[in-house]
């Protein structure tokens, strides 16, 4: 980790400015001394503001890689003002206009990025910093992996793991058994690369994919399938379903990798009775529908449209499974395979 703090003049109520003319409440000149450069996905990210507790949040977020893949030139910009709150602000608003994207919750908290040139700045309040789960999950993560996404990686809805050398993407709709599927096969074993988004290296020379293989996250239905999760609280969070994210290491998972090939993907589809099949999906199947669950929008979509056909020759098949065991081994047959 890398940080710099240079010694300014405190900030007053929102800004260090007092001379009261009109350009002055744009902030557009706003000191930001503290920094730190952080490791999301292995590329380096500079988080630049004027509050510390930012840099606490960040550490929450990313501070578990402490490898660089790669150096970019990624800077995040998070300016806070002090004026008095009236409690924790509301989730955010996403809006996107080609490479355009703002996250606006109120008026003085809000974020807005260029996709294009990877430039971004936010503005919160004191209110918003101090909870850093409100920080994390709706400003500071979101930021930070749209920039990365527009740029570097693709989202892929799609959960990871690996046996025997062989890595395999887990694809379905919400409800399919993603992230339990990829859990079960990481307690028998396997290396686990993600739960539920994996990201697709755009200038890798094989189909490769980077995941959050720090972490799981669960439905509360899966505390009926795994004993170990009894008990476990969900995580505080404002948008999207309730989950419970758990740091890996808190897990019985032996073996984690944070990148790994694509061998082959898997479409899973859970039902509630019936024998366990595995069938071979035409070529391409895996790069549409990826397409259509795309998290992107206007320019970058294209692009990222344009990156999955990588892997539109990767073998693809749908699985159809009731019991979680009988769907591992239906998933090591396919890693035995020449």
């Amino acid at each position: 980790m890398v940080e710099e703090t240079i010694q300014r003049t405190p900030l007053q109520a929102i800004g260090p400015f007092s001379t009261g003319r009109p350009q002055d409440s744009l902030l557009f000149n706003m000191d930001l001394p503290h920094r730190r450069s952080f490791f999301p996905l292995g590329f380096s990210v500079e988080i630049i503001t004027n509050e510390p507790e930012v840099l606490v949040a960040a550490e929450e977020s990313f501070g578990h890689v402490r490898s660089l893949r790669r150096a970019t030139s990624l800077k995040i910009r998070i300016g806070v003002s002090y004026k008095a709150g009236t409690g924790l602000p509301p989730e955010p608003t996403r809006r996107e206009y080609n490479h355009l994207y703002s996250l606006v919750a109120d008026v003085d908290n809000q974020a807005l990025l260029d996709l294009k040139t990877c430039t971004s700045f936010a503005w919160l309040t004191k209110n918003a910093v101090e909870n850093r789960s409100y920080l994390r999950y709706n400003f500071l993560e979101k930021i930070v992996y749209l920039l990365l996404g527009s740029s570097f990686v693709t989202d892929i809805h799609a959960a990871c793991v690996s046996k025997n050398g062989k890595g395999i993407l887990l694809l379905g709709d919400s409800g399919a058994g993603k992230s339990t599927l990829a859990y079960a096969c990481a307690r028998a074993g396997w290396t686990y690369t993600s739960d539920d988004t994996s990201y697709l290296i755009n200038d890798s020379d094989v189909p490769r994919v980077i995941g959050h293989s720090h972490r799981a996250r669960f439905r509360p239905s899966a505390r009926s399938l795994f004993h170990e999760l009894k008990g476990r609280a969900l995580t505080q969070r404002l948008e999207g379903k309730p989950s419970m994210e758990i740091p890996i290491s808190e897990l019985p998972v032996l073996k984690t990798a944070a990148e790994a090939n694509v061998d082959s993907v898997v479409v899973l589809n859970r039902q509630l009775a019936g024998e366990t099949r595995i069938v071979l999906l035409p070529n391409g199947s895996a790069t549409q529908r990826m397409r259509r669950d795309l998290y992107s929008a206007g320019e970058i979509r294209t692009k990222h449209e344009r990156l999955l056909e990588a892997l539109w020759d990767v073998p693809t098949f749908e699985l159809k499974y009731c019991d979680l065991q009988d769907g591992v081994c239906a998933l090591e047959a396919l890693t035995l395979k020449a």
